[in-house]
């Protein structure tokens, strides 16, 4: 797609992110004027995606969640599905 105003892409250090193919690709970015933004290191409070997988694996993951692979997957489903609805973080 086309970009037509400034856009800063935030991504953590994870090994994926530092890669060689991901610097390539930032090369591409920067030249359409996409910028990278790094989080600091050991920082999952600023990662909007490690807070929600904090909160579902410890709060709205019931036990039997873990009983077998598939309930696994049904339940973090469930809870994807309902994001917004029946589960809502409130960062107030």
């Amino acid at each position: 797609p086309s970009v037509t105003k400034r856009t800063v892409i935030v991504m953590d250090k994870a090994s994926i992110h530092t890669s060689d193919i991901m610097q390539d690709q930032f090369l591409e970015w920067n030249q359409r004027q996409i910028e990278i933004f790094y989080l600091p290191s050991y920082s999952p409070q600023l990662n909007l995606i490690e807070i929600l997988w904090r909160f579902i694996k410890y709060e709205w993951l019931p036990p039997s969640a873990y009983k077998c692979w598939q309930s696994l997957v049904d339940s973090v489903e469930k809870v994807l599905r309902e994001f917004g609805q029946n589960y809502v973080i409130n960062f107030v």
